[in-house]
């Protein structure tokens, strides 16, 4: 029996020697043992479009988008049987789709060049005629890359990319290919690094210059990258796009002023523009204007009736209700068979909220479970490697390793970590600790999971971290102490305390503790069950892949216990666990609580943290502003006929 690869290799031969009957054979075979094999469904369905089987390429093409919604050579297929059956339309957005996720798909952008040319669309033609000329000219590496890149493969796209650029070391768009593969693999200070040099060799490149703001944007300096938005803006205060990036990073920045004079701005001159009225609701909803963030979506919903990012941005706020209209439109434009992939799933957790506020809960699981086998298809999450992941941090996590690191690392008290999981109450957490006098609040900053990124090495398969800690000296620990310190004094206000709230940070508490063994950590702990319904709940902006699946959920919380167990066993003393429910019971007690932990005297001004005009960017922005209250409480009761995968996941089933 011939193996999975040497099928694939067989029936894609037989395509290129035009046997689509041997390669529609092959590739069945292959689907007989896998119905969601991704490339099988490719051969598939470019066998029977060859073979003047339309129904059939279309049935396999339907498939693969609903395993891999964003897979440009698929949409690319959908492009060219459209285009078979004489449909321009579909076949012009079907390509576009194509080159927005794989822009190296030259086919599509020359199909796209003829389409519109005979439309009668010259100057779109031309432009997707230069994205040709483009892509064409680049070395046959470079367009290797990007398809690796693309297709869900970054260590193959680095390992080339590397040995391109160990012989062409000044190639700028090698260079910002690396860029881009360092953020994919959350490598930013690579990212960084590139980008800064690529864009030292070629000033004018100006998608370089806006790749170097976004990486600016993730590592969190966002004085720098409003200083680099604002040189492109200088350079053409009239175009849209760059008032639009120095908008944002304004925002990053706190000058929401300057933030909103930029908004109406791009408005005056694009002023139905979803994506900017979306992004400026963004924007009043950080700094408490709710109503007129309110109104900013409903303009985009306007403007463009299926952008389900503005309706997911209303269901977000928490306290928004959705009228009988909006429901309605919604679940028209859900519906709708060609609507875009994240469209589709940010209307499936709108529509999740917005029954679940009528007590229409089976509708409301529905939607809620639509959404997160979407976003699970699109992330490949496995809960096997995390798991493992995570054990293997209490192998090398001893108590001879703490033992034999003591006195290492940078002796400053400044940080305090929240950790935990999403939902469990750190945002609630953070806003009763920065409202004291001598603590600012910050963001979830990346700066620990970076490190731990980079302890990790590069070679596929074979992470050094966590064992490296044993390797690492003294004076390595201190350096790793102050950097963290240098680079997250950028989010402090020049309070003796700040807060990092990244949850994800309870992985890396043995790290954390050697590199800065006098800071304050503090688990955010809350009820399982409400906790891991509340994740399933929410449509995250990036990292936290395991909440996409009730069982993933599940696993991920008593991975995430096992692990809190070993740092209390090899660190007694070292995490207080802060429990929500208890919170709730008693405010003041677990206040005072939490600042002699840190080693501050109580100040009441904790208990009115509600009252804070402090920006609030995550999730729990609306209700943060409120008093106390439990309207979280138990949320998952009305749920819970269909939740018992995540009870089995929860108690090791």
């Amino acid at each position: 029996m011939v193996s999975r690869e040497e099928g694939l290799k067989q029936a894609q031969a037989a395509l290129q020697a035009q046997q689509f009957e041997r390669g529609l054979d092959l590739a069945t075979g292959l689907l007989a043992s896998d119905p969601e094999d991704a490339e099988a469904l490719y051969i598939a369905a470019v066998a029977n479009r060859y073979l003047q089987r339309p129904e059939d390429a279309a049935r396999h093409l339907d498939r693969l988008h609903a395993a891999i919604p964003e897979y440009g050579r698929a949409w690319q297929e959908a492009g060219h049987l459209a285009r078979a059956q004489g449909d321009t339309g579909k076949a012009l957005e079907a390509y576009g789709r194509a080159v927005r996720f794989n822009p190296a798909l030259v086919a599509s952008w020359r199909a796209q060049a003829e389409l519109l040319q005979a439309a009668g669309r010259p100057s779109e033609a031309q432009a997707s005629r230069l994205q040709e000329q483009r892509i064409g000219s680049l070395p046959r590496e470079l367009i290797a890359v990007t398809h690796h890149l693309h297709e869900g493969r970054p260590l193959r796209a680095e390992e080339i990319c590397r040995h391109f650029l160990r012989r062409h070391p000044e190639h700028v768009e090698g260079m910002r290919l690396l860029a881009q593969i360092g953020l994919r693999l959350g490598i930013l200070d690579d990212a960084e690094f590139l980008l800064e040099s690529a864009a030292a060799f070629e000033p004018d490149n100006i998608q370089v210059r806006l790749d170097y703001i976004d990486v600016l944007r993730k590592r969190q300096k966002f004085t720098r990258a409003r200083d680099e938005a604002e040189a492109l803006y200088q350079r053409d205060p009239g175009n849209p796009l760059f008032q639009s990036h120095l908008a944002i990073e304004s925002m990053q920045t706190g000058d929401y002023e300057r933030a909103f004079e930029l908004f109406e701005q791009v408005l005056k001159r694009l002023p139905r523009d979803p994506a900017t009225l979306t992004s400026r609701g963004h924007a009043l909803k950080t700094v408490g204007q709710q109503d007129e963030a309110v109104a900013s979506y409903h303009a985009a919903i306007a403007a463009r009736p299926g952008h389900g990012d503005a309706y997911y941005a209303l269901a977000n706020l928490k306290t928004y209700r959705f009228t009988d209209a909006e429901v309605a439109a919604m679940r028209a434009q859900a519906d709708r068979p060609d609507i875009a992939f994240m469209d589709r799933v940010h209307l499936a957790f709108a529509l999740g909220k917005a029954y679940e506020d009528r007590k229409e809960y089976e509708d409301s699981f529905g939607f809620y479970e639509l959404g997160n086998t979407l976003k699970r298809r699109q992330t490949g999450y496995s809960a096997d490697r995390m798991t493992a992941e995570l054990l293997a941090q209490q192998a090398a996590c001893t108590p001879a390793l703490f033992q034999d690191k003591a006195g290492a690392g940078n002796a400053a008290r400044d940080p305090i970590f929240i950790v935990g999981l999403p939902r469990a109450g750190s945002t609630l957490l953070e806003q009763i600790l920065a409202s004291h006098s001598q603590i600012d609040g910050t963001l979830e900053l990346p700066n620990i999971l970076a490190l731990a990124h980079r302890l990790r090495g590069r070679k596929a398969g074979q992470s050094r971290y966590p064992d490296i800690l044993r390797d690492l000296s003294a004076q390595q620990l201190s350096q790793f102490g102050s950097a963290f310190l240098e680079d997250t004094r950028i989010h402090r206000q020049g309070a003796p305390f700040f807060i990092d709230k990244m949850p994800n940070n309870f992985r890396h508490i043995g790290l954390i503790h050697l590199i800065l063994p006098n800071a304050t950590i503090i688990d955010a702990r809350r009820d399982p069950m409400d906790c891991c319904f509340s994740g399933f709940k929410q449509l995250f902006a990036e990292g936290q892949d395991f909440t996409y699946g009730l069982t993933e959920i599940g696993r991920y919380y008593r991975d995430y216990t096992r692990l809190m167990e070993h740092w209390d066993e090899v660190l007694p003393g070292k995490v207080l666990r802060v429990d929500h429910e208890d919170v709730l019971d008693d405010l003041e007690g677990q206040t005072r609580r939490m600042l002699d932990h840190i080693g501050l005297p109580f100040e009441d001004s904790c208990l009115d943290f509600h009252r804070t005009d402090r920006a609030v960017r995550t999730a729990s922005s609306e209700q943060v502003r409120r008093p106390i209250n439990r309207s979280g409480q138990d949320a998952w009761k009305p749920y819970a006929a269909w939740l018992g995968d995540l009870r089995e996941a929860l108690h090791g089933g």
